[in-house]
């Protein structure tokens, strides 16, 4: 597995090999021991799945508090996404910073994104499938999100507000400056 830092510490970029042949490709795209040599240890104890039907569709910026902060580890099956990670841990050097990763099934990229870390993604195209791993099970009363398009974060989704694709929540959600974070920084 191929292992890329990122200007977000913490945040790595991972590209499991693919073995081709006539017949299509096989990639081992899960390896507890792969990732603990890359450092990543925590346990993954969900799996999501999701689908956008459309091309502009934008699921977050989202979080999930303590004590069920998340590290998730992010792939596409079918078509692609533009990642977003965001620093959201108060007093660390990069809080506020991003990252944006191109996922899709063709590249075959994942991205892990620590506890304490923002997420979300554009898909570029229809009937994109992403699907992620969860170090903490989904509790609704630790859910968070922030405004996608918040002018102080500078995020380029690669598409205008008004083609954004949003659900209700995500419409509604207010900007980091608004909002306080859970998360401290620890070195």
């Amino acid at each position: 597995m191929q292992v890329e830092q990122t200007a977000l510490p913490g945040c790595l970029i991972l590209t499991p090999r693919r073995f081709a042949d006539d017949r299509g490709w096989f990639s081992e795209v899960y390896s507890k021991r792969a990732l603990a040599e890359a450092g990543i240890t925590c346990d993954f104890v969900q799996d999501n799945h999701s689908l956008s039907r459309e091309a502009g569709t934008v699921r977050g910026l989202h979080y999930q508090s303590p004590p069920h902060a998340q590290a998730k580890l992010v792939r596409v099956a079918a078509g692609a996404v533009r990642d977003v990670a965001v620093d959201f841990r108060q007093g660390s050097p990069t809080y506020g910073e991003h990252i944006v990763v191109e996922l899709s099934a063709e590249n075959g990229r994942q991205l892990f994104i620590p506890a304490g870390f923002l997420h979300g993604f554009v898909a570029l195209e229809a009937d994109t499938q992403l699907l992620y791993k969860c170090s903490d099970f989904y509790a609704p009363e630790c859910d968070g999100t922030i405004r996608f398009d918040d002018p102080d974060l500078a995020i380029d989704w690669g598409i205008a507000r008004e083609d954004a694709v949003l659900s209700a929540k995500d419409a509604a959600a207010p900007s980091l400056a608004e909002t306080g974070t859970p998360f401290q920084y620890e070195n």
